[in-house]
């Protein structure tokens, strides 16, 4: 039996390239739109059938300490400033555990930063500052 994984820190690739490292992340989801139709039977009783429709993914959320790095809003103002299929990158959610090994990677397809947060800055909390990032993406897969 494998051992369990516990979530030590979460690496965003973009074009196989290490952005930033985070520690939370959300928004690993798929979901198939169901569609329903109604039929007649046999008997000429009406029921309603479900199939699968659209496929659609959710925005994955990272957040992380602010450092010194400024890839991540550079990576933000290409769409600020227009360039939208510019931004569009494909790009990884890589877990990985203490000793660095990688554990388990999602791949998203087309993916744009649509929303940054800097920190609320307080200089009476003891708090960390911490900037999130939301990409919007068009597929997602796990490798």
């Amino acid at each position: 039996m494998p051992d369990l994984l516990t979530t030590f820190a979460f690496t965003l690739e973009i074009d196989s390239v290490e952005m930033a490292t985070f520690k939370k992340c959300s928004g690993i989801e798929s979901e198939t739109e169901i569609v329903e139709f109604k039929e007649a039977t046999k008997e000429g009783r009406m029921i309603i059938r479900k199939a699968p429709g659209a496929m659609k993914w959710s925005d994955i959320t990272l957040e992380r300490r602010i450092d010194n790095s400024a890839s991540l809003w550079q990576w933000r103002k290409q769409v600020v400033d227009g360039d939208i299929d510019g931004a569009r990158r494909n790009g990884s959610i890589v877990v990985k555990d203490s000793t660095n090994a990688e554990v388990a990677r999602w791949n998203f397809e087309a993916g744009w930063p649509s929303k940054y947060s800097g920190a609320d800055f307080d200089a009476g909390a003891n708090d960390i500052a911490v900037e999130k990032m939301v990409i919007t993406h068009e597929g997602l897969t796990r490798a």
